[in-house]
């Protein structure tokens, strides 16, 4: 599982880069998590770290729904039970953080402003 979530991870750093926040930066800023994502249990602090550093750098709107639709797109490209949904939902508020969007493949990021 942890392999498909790379290379999943790596398409879409591939196909993503036109905002400030890129699809690159996202994946790799988001790729400690893939651990409690996939696992549970602690939720490692560079994957909060990541996650604090993405909501620094997503400043305006078109940021904001860059990084939704890339973590839209990873997370819609794989094969997830509702554990690791549910884990990825939790993440934000894990980490101290109220973000405006969720971590999941029905999250409307045109609507993020």
């Amino acid at each position: 599982m942890k392999s498909l979530l790379l290379a999943v991870c790596l398409v879409l750093a591939l196909r993503c880069g036109e905002a400030a926040v890129s699809c690159s930066t996202t994946v790799a800023e988001l790729y400690p998590c893939v651990s409690y994502i996939v696992q549970g249990g602690n939720v490692p602090e560079s994957c909060c770290n990541g996650i604090k550093a993405l909501n620094s750098q997503a400043q305006t709107a078109a940021d904001r729904q860059s990084v939704c639709r890339c973590i839209k797109s990873a997370i819609g490209g794989v094969s997830y039970t509702s554990n690791n949904l549910n884990n990825a939902l939790s993440l934000p508020s894990k980490c101290g953080l109220n973000l405006p969007y969720k971590f999941s493949p029905s999250t409307n990021c045109d609507s993020i402003n």
